[in-house]
């Protein structure tokens, strides 16, 4: 075997050697050293984050396989996994306080090295060129954010969210796994490149229509798409905030990219004949269940769990839209998305850490005890909403670009649904801004001082929001990566 080619893994590399360095420092150190272990984490993987950007901008991060076709790199999977990287940094910024009191004290070890085996495993699924590479990056991704669920022992209610994760969790990988059965069945490898060409040269068979069910089935689970979305609010609602922040969007985020690989790579020659349509139909009731069920929550973080699963339809367009450009609109929409989602977690965060309110009527009067928090929080539910000129309205706008330039009828429908959906989701997002900064009541919250990780977070993320929506650079550099990579004939 040519040791060699783990060289090809340099981010997968990097995310061990933070892994390592967590547990052997975990494991080794004094206990009074403990406390400086969730800066230590979040240093390291700002540092492997910088390395994946500098090496991406040196031009070291060049296509490549290993292991004999299992695992492949280019530009634009770099890119992915450090946008990932990105929201993971940030949701380590933010759980700072969380991870450092009292209760955490004997168990934050076992947090950092559970998030960084999850990333780890996302980053398998986005590289993988093989279903058995896939499959083993899916449940290091998955197994894990089970006990990161279940990480607040002393609550109910993260007990009961982390069996409906593990439970959601065996039941999704089985019916993606009874998918896998029938590709194999049809092309009798698990290459993705050599299942491509079998799928080319049949016609649309029983078997095809099936396994492809089965496989978005599955891979519904992981993005909260309806009708897959019954877990969501339950888990969002019981597991630690910060927990929560990570399943919102790393987890999602990285489902999205791998979802979109196995389409394009396996399935991409019966796009038009078989799943376009069976896409079409999910988004569009995704993205209506979401908005409609997210009007009735009054729980911020079930508000959250719904508004993320109406996000996910409109990630979804990114998949259906399949070009060039709708592939780099889906990245800038997911990198636009952690910003916004990570600064609502990270004032619902501070506010659960100082009274432990989560209910939206707390909020009312928000904006004269702690106008600051209340501000982040409006900047938030803007960008979500897609208001001008903060950074989500850019991810709607190119994200509906993308899918038109697909050309068809069909998709100027489902976008005109979407568009109309986006002004449904003004209503419910605008009820949060309405409790902080409208409502006649009294205050609830009253003033308290976030900590510095807190204020750091939540600078990050609103500097993300203003930022990203005026510079035009990043959507550029973004499309010029998926250009670079060959979309067309790397990822179809």
């Amino acid at each position: 075997m040519d040791y060699s080619q783990f060289l090809v893994m340099k981010q997968e590399l990097a995310v061990l050697v933070v892994f390592l360095l967590v547990f052997l420092y975990d494991t080794f150190m004094p206990r009074g050293a403990g406390k400086a272990l969730p800066v230590f984490t979040t240093v390291l993987l700002l540092l492997a984050t910088a390395a994946g950007f500098c090496s991406q901008c040196l031009g070291s991060s060049c296509a490549a396989e290993a292991f004999a076709g299992m695992y492949a790199t280019s530009p634009v999977i770099s890119a992915i996994k450090n946008i990932l990287n990105i929201g993971a940094v940030i949701v380590l910024i933010q759980s700072i306080s969380w991870a450092g009191s009292d209760s955490m004290r004997i168990r934050r070890g076992e947090f950092y090295e559970l998030l960084l085996v999850t990333l780890f495993g996302m980053y398998l699924m986005i590289s993988a060129r093989h279903f058995l590479l896939f499959v083993i990056g899916l449940e290091c991704a998955s197994l894990p954010l089970a006990a990161m669920v279940a990480f607040d022992k002393n609550r109910y209610e993260s007990h009961e969210a982390a069996v409906k994760y593990i439970l959601t969790a065996v039941f999704s990988s089985a019916v993606f796994m009874m998918g896998l059965s029938f590709v194999y069945a049809l092309g009798g490898s698990l290459y993705f490149s050599d299942l491509y060409l079998t799928v080319a040269a049949g016609g649309t068979s029983l078997m095809l229509v099936l396994a492809i069910a089965f496989v978005i089935a599955g891979m519904g689970f992981k993005l909260s798409l309806v009708p897959f979305h019954l877990w969501t609010a339950d888990v969002y609602q019981g597991a630690p905030t910060s927990v929560t922040s990570y399943l919102s969007v790393i987890s999602k985020g990285s489902a999205a990219f791998a979802f979109l690989v196995i389409m394009a790579q396996v399935f991409g020659t019966c796009y038009a004949r078989v799943w376009e349509w069976m896409l079409y139909a999910i988004i569009i009731v995704t993205i209506t269940v979401g908005n409609l069920f997210a009007m009735r929550q009054n729980n911020m973080k079930r508000f959250l769990a719904f508004s993320s699963i109406s996000q996910a339809g409109y990630i979804m367009l990114g998949v259906i839209g399949f070009n060039t450009m709708s592939m780099a609109a889906m990245m800038y929409y997911i990198l636009v998305y952690i910003f916004s989602n990570l600064a609502a977690f990270g004032v619902i965060g501070a506010i659960e850490r100082a009274t432990g309110k989560l209910d939206m009527s707390d909020y009312s009067g928000l904006s004269k005890t702690n106008p600051r928090l209340a501000l982040c929080m409006m900047l938030a539910m803007f960008s979500l909403a897609g208001i001008p000129p903060f950074a989500g309205f850019f991810s709607k706008f190119f994200i509906f670009t993308g899918a038109i330039n697909q050309g068809s009828v069909a998709i100027y429908v489902l976008v005109l649904i979407a568009l109309i959906n986006t002004i449904i989701s003004l209503y419910y997002y605008l009820l949060v801004v309405k409790a902080m900064y409208i409502n006649p009541d009294e205050p609830v919250v009253l003033p308290f001082k976030s900590t510095c990780s807190e204020r750091l977070g939540l600078w990050i993320t609103v500097a993300g929001i203003l930022l990203l929506g005026i510079a035009s650079c990043v959507y550029t550099w973004l499309l010029d990566t998926s250009f670079v990579s060959n979309f067309a004939a790397y990822f179809m």
